[in-house]
């Protein structure tokens, strides 16, 4: 009985994979809309910087800042 199950269940996910899949019309990204206005693309600096090294800086300074700013590490007391 499982088996049957497991037969028809993905019968169905692939029917509906398959139906969703033609009925998706394809992106007309070489046609304009209207009131499509691109800006200037980025360079590959401006690309960089803000994909890769911004969210590393960002990372590293909340990283410091939990480090620094930790209250839960007890000092060694004197004595």
């Amino acid at each position: 009985m499982d088996k049957k199950n497991a037969l028809r269940a993905g019968a169905v996910t692939a029917g509906s994979t398959l139906m969703m899949l033609l009925m998706t019309s394809p992106a007309l990204a070489l046609s304009r809309d209207d009131g499509d206005d691109p800006g200037p693309g980025l360079s590959i600096a401006q690309t960089l910087g803000l994909y890769v090294f911004t969210p590393i800086a960002l990372f590293l300074i909340i990283t410091g800042l939990v480090i620094v700013l930790d209250k839960s590490r007890k000092q060694p007391t004197q004595g």
